[in-house]
């Protein structure tokens, strides 16, 4: 597969992932507080399925990393919003195991194994290790929105999840510019300010 291909995947992923960004943070405007908007949690389950299989492509165990462990947090708020069931269950299905057939299949074709998860020419380790803390980082905005949500049985955004967001997207933008990934720059330049925004 061509690098503009493995790019094109990328950003449309970042396009969908700033696309639930725009209508969040314009809903969000409107009603003069911050709110969820069911499409944010559909545009981020696309995307997050579109850049797992970028980072998957671009051998990235930080991008794969990041996007494994929202995945199924998304899902949980399409739950929590009555959406998901309304999917068909071959699409709900499919989702849901994923993420998992793309892993194992990784292993069984020897394309990958615990070692080489960490071995990528084009990123030093401590390279890999600050996209990895970066993307942990990032992603523990979704955990605490998803412990928030589900204390109050409702799906929402706390002051929590916006400032993890800012931390996270900037240390991802360091990232981004020493690895040399438009992708991921793009993506978290526009988020940093929807994040201050917000």
């Amino acid at each position: 597969m061509t690098d503009t291909l493995i790019y094109a995947i990328g950003f449309l992923a970042q396009i969908l992932f700033s696309g639930r960004l725009l209508s969040q943070w314009i809903l969000s405007e409107k009603q003069k507080k911050v709110v969820t908007p069911a499409l944010f949690w559909k545009l981020s389950l696309l995307a997050s399925f579109i850049l797992f299989i970028y980072g998957w492509l671009r051998h990235d165990f930080a991008i794969m990393l990041g996007q494994i462990l929202t995945y199924y947090i998304y899902i949980r708020n399409l739950q929590l919003q009555d959406e998901w069931k309304k999917w068909h269950i071959s699409i709900r299905s499919l989702l849901w195991v994923f993420p998992i057939l793309i892993i194992i299949y990784s292993y069984n074709n020897n394309q990958y194994d615990i070692a080489n998860l960490f071995k990528n020419e084009a990123i030093p380790l401590w390279l890999l290790l600050l996209g990895s803390i970066a993307q942990v980082i990032f992603t523990t905005r979704f955990i605490v929105q998803w412990l928030h949500s589900e204390k109050n049985k409702e799906s929402s955004l706390p002051f929590s999840f916006w400032l993890l967001s800012f931390i996270g997207s900037i240390l991802i933008l360091i990232y981004a510019v020493i690895r040399r990934d438009p992708v991921l720059f793009v993506g978290h330049i526009f988020g940093a300010f929807v994040y201050i925004r917000n």
